[in-house]
């Protein structure tokens, strides 16, 4: 038989995948585009915990995002206290008519010295200590940074309570990139630096029921543009 014969519908279905009854379907969104991320000076500006608003791209990447979601039976909506994530969860919030709801949790990883843009800064300059980290697979490493127990810990607590409060229904959480690094190396075991440089706007699928977090997606992308984004410099926060 040739590939001329062949029905790719049949040749290529797959049994649908069923959500384990009662799961809480969880689309973790990273912000948009941060103010100042596209000029050339930007290892000087703020990262981790500063709180810059979104420029003007990043607010279209929001729109998209929120237009993208408008229809997927979105029960609620949460952030975290920096004002990035809620510009990007502000035109979901408008489709849905839900109010996004703040968790402190949700912020992101605490960089100790590294705030204030020494955090890109390293990264850009692929400083050895950054490597380090890298290499280590650990936030600790940054002097005064918060270390990955406490990280994943406080971002466990606060993805159980969603999880307590919405079972059997999905909701959006606009959060951070090393958030949703730390998630999944929760659910799956993996470096929190492994998936930490999801794109802007992005979405990441995670299912969690009981004590099983199973990922569905991560960053998905194909409300933005083409389906592989260009390969950058950009750090992750």
């Amino acid at each position: 038989m040739s590939n001329d014969d062949v029905d790719p519908k049949v040749a290529y279905a797959q049994k649908a995948f069923e959500a384990p009854e009662g799961a809480t379907d969880i689309l973790l969104i990273r912000h948009g585009q941060s103010e100042g991320m596209s000029s050339s000076s930007y290892p000087r500006l703020p990262s981790g915990q500063a709180d810059p608003a979104l420029s003007p791209l990043g607010h279209q990447q929001a729109a998209l995002m929120g237009e993208r979601l408008a229809s997927v039976g979105i029960q609620a909506i949460y952030c975290s206290t920096l004002v990035r994530t809620q510009q990007t969860a502000a035109p979901l919030a408008n489709f849905s008519g839900l109010d996004p709801i703040v968790v402190p949790e949700l912020r992101e990883v605490e960089l100790g010295e590294w705030e204030g843009g020494e955090f890109r800064k390293r990264s850009q300059q692929k400083d050895a200590s950054f490597l380090e980290m890298m290499r280590k697979g650990d936030w600790g490493v940054i002097p005064g940074g918060e270390d990955n127990e406490a990280f994943g810990a406080r971002v466990r607590g606060a993805l159980e309570k969603i999880q307590a409060a919405h079972p059997a229904q999905r909701v959006a959480v606009v959060c951070h990139g090393g958030v949703i690094g730390i998630a999944i190396a929760l659910a799956t075991g993996c470096s929190p630096m492994a998936f930490m440089h999801v794109d802007n706007a992005s979405i990441t699928q995670m299912l969690m029921v009981d004590d099983l977090w199973i990922v569905r997606r991560v960053n998905d992308t194909a409300h933005l543009g083409p389906a592989f984004a260009p390969v950058t410099d950009e750090p992750v926060m």
